[in-house]
């Protein structure tokens, strides 16, 4: 093609020029001003756990809503669409990042009810009571994720509360098409489902799920209506409330109306850290998790991870050592700091720090038998979901929200459509039995009336040189800390894209059991030989967490990772 000095002179030509070399510069393609060749987004990202709640996420942020509203929109959409992990019956915690750095957590962790006491899973013997604290109405704690989303929206939200829950609403009596994964599940559990909810038929049917199926749940639709419509009393009184106690009364468990009405939300000041160049923003208690992570990542900073490259026996050894410690220090000191004194400045101290790694050496594993809860002056004696969600101003939310097992309970509310938590397990039933993730506990994490279980929960911002730089978090009960503490150390040490970083293979320990568990075909043989000989017992599990996450790339991009593990998926503009 020839251009002759008349077509340059035209003032479209030269328009329509400087455009085509614009996008060429950019990685753009004309009518695509936000992404970028490589599939990176500069106006909003979503990232969460099932593809219709990530479009519903989207669709809020075009609309002008901001991460916050997103967020919103998102937990119902997925209180829907994940029923063995989006809830309106759990609770969970947030993360939040303002486009100018200002930063805040959020805790609508469940609360233990009025009537809950410390030996409420013992026998007249003093032993645990099986299942009790997982598949009966007691094993339920108080939801906080509607208060949850009511206490951001007001303190964040943009648009009409409304405006946020209405698309949940709509695939909750319109039906969406599940995907194979839930189908799966739902026929997996189907058996429990029948047999804790006599007289009730939701998530069952004649036959089998097939994926492409349309689920519709019209009684969880009219409860969603309730709380467009009132807000947050549109669940903790009125008729939603009376239908939760009336199921509590109908088998003997402990929540009543005064507990709902009790139930607040807290904001907390987030727990802040650094990893070499980076900042570390993330929860507080009762969470477990931002304290772990912040002693992980200083256990291993003076270590060359880098120059020993991923999932190499030494930085394995190393992680591993790192784990079993803060994973003991989990088991005594960390618990609901509105009911125990947390000691979390002594926790995060680096001297104390480095000192729990000196017992660490490389001629053999450090046994947990020989580790223990570490000491310090002055001390008084898995099914959950994820969603990263980011703005086209910076702001940057991080949600963790559960109902502890997949599908909790497994009980429903009658007439309401929603399962109900078995979150009660997350408290230490008796000193030193484990829960149901293998994790011990004592005084600090009893059960106690109004006090916030601990939790794994590890949702988290992290900044470079005063700028966002990731959003990051995952499912998957204790393995929850390791995996965001390996997904962060993907990316700034091995150099990892997000979506690498979340799909690259993982492995966990946690102390007790005294184990390290990697995904299969996550190491090499030679690896796996190396640690066995130094007597690290290996086992292997199919997969562990599903972290859902977004990086801001230099050239001020999204780019997201959604765990390949499940039906994550991640959505932009």
């Amino acid at each position: 093609m020839t251009i002759n000095r008349l077509e340059i002179n035209n003032p479209k030509f030269q328009i329509l020029f400087l455009s085509v070399i614009f996008f060429v510069l950019s990685g753009c393609a004309p009518g695509q001003l936000g992404l970028n060749n490589s599939g990176q987004y500069r106006n909003g990202m979503v990232v969460c756990a099932y593809p219709d709640a990530a479009q519903v996420g989207l669709d809020i942020l075009k609309k002008g809503g901001n991460a916050v509203d997103a967020a919103v929109a998102v937990q119902f959409a997925l209180a829907v669409t994940l029923p063995e992990a989006g809830n309106i019956g759990g609770g969970g915690f947030m993360v939040y990042r303002a486009g100018n750095g200002k930063t805040s957590t959020l805790d609508f962790r469940e609360k233990g009810p009025g009537a809950a006491n410390v030996n409420m899973y013992l026998d007249s013997a003093g032993n645990v009571i099986p299942n009790m604290s997982l598949y009966t109405h007691k094993a339920s704690g108080v939801p906080g994720s509607v208060d949850g989303m009511v206490e951001a929206h007001r303190k964040y939200g943009k648009l009409k509360w409304a405006d946020l829950i209405e698309p949940a609403i709509k695939l909750a009596r319109n039906g969406f098409k599940i995907t194979k994964h839930l189908a799966s599940d739902l026929n997996h559990t189907a058996g429990q489902f029948r047999k804790l909810n006599p007289g009730k038929n939701y998530l069952v049917k004649e036959g089998e799920w097939k994926e492409g199926d349309l689920l519709i749940q019209e009684d969880l639709a009219k409860t969603f209506e309730q709380i467009r419509d009132k807000g947050r009393d549109g669940f903790y009184d009125g008729p939603v409330a009376d239908l939760i106690v009336d199921e509590m009364k109908l088998g003997n468990g402990l929540i009543t109306k005064a507990d709902l009405k009790n139930y607040h939300a807290v904001w907390r000041d987030a727990l802040v850290g650094k990893y070499k160049d980076y900042k570390i923003i993330t929860m507080p208690p009762p969470s477990s998790g931002g304290i772990a992570l912040l002693q992980l990542l200083k256990s291993v900073e003076p270590y060359p991870l880098k120059r020993w490259g991923f999932n190499q026996d030494s930085t394995m050894r190393l992680i591993v050592e790192a784990e079993r410690r803060v994973y003991a220090d989990r088991s005594k000191y960390l618990g609901d700091p509105d009911f125990y004194n947390v000691p979390v400045d002594s926790l995060l101290q680096p001297a104390y720090i480095t000192s729990r790694m000196k017992s660490f050496n490389w001629d053999a594993a450090t046994p947990s038998a020989s580790i223990q809860p570490g000491s310090f002056v002055g001390y008084e004696s898995d099914q959950t979901t994820h969603y990263s969600i980011v703005d086209r101003e910076g702001n940057a939310v991080s949600v963790t929200t559960t109902l502890n097992d997949s599908f909790g309970s497994k009980i429903f509310v009658g007439g309401a459509g929603f399962l109900l938590n078995n979150e009660m397990d997350d408290f230490s039933s008796k000193p030193g039995v484990p829960n149901m993730y293998g994790l011990v506990g004592g005084k600090a994490n009893s059960i106690q009336p109004g006090k916030r279980m601990l939790s794994s929960m590890t949702p988290t911002i992290v900044e470079k040189d005063g700028r966002l730089f990731m959003v990051v978090g995952t499912p998957g009960g204790s393995t929850i800390i390791t995996s965001v503490f390996q997904t962060i150390l993907n990316v700034i040490e091995f150099n990892q894209n997000m979506q690498q970083a979340v799909a690259s293979k993982r492995f966990h320990s946690q102390w007790l059991p005294d184990e390290v568990t990697i995904e299969k075909d996550g190491v090499d043989s030679t690896t796996v030989g190396k640690l066995q000989s130094k007597g690290y017992k290996i086992v292997t599990t199919k997969s562990i967490g599903r972290v859902d996450a977004i990086l801001k790339t230099k050239w001020g991009y999204y780019e997201g990772g959604a765990d390949p593990r499940g039906d994550d998926t991640k959505m932009g503009f």
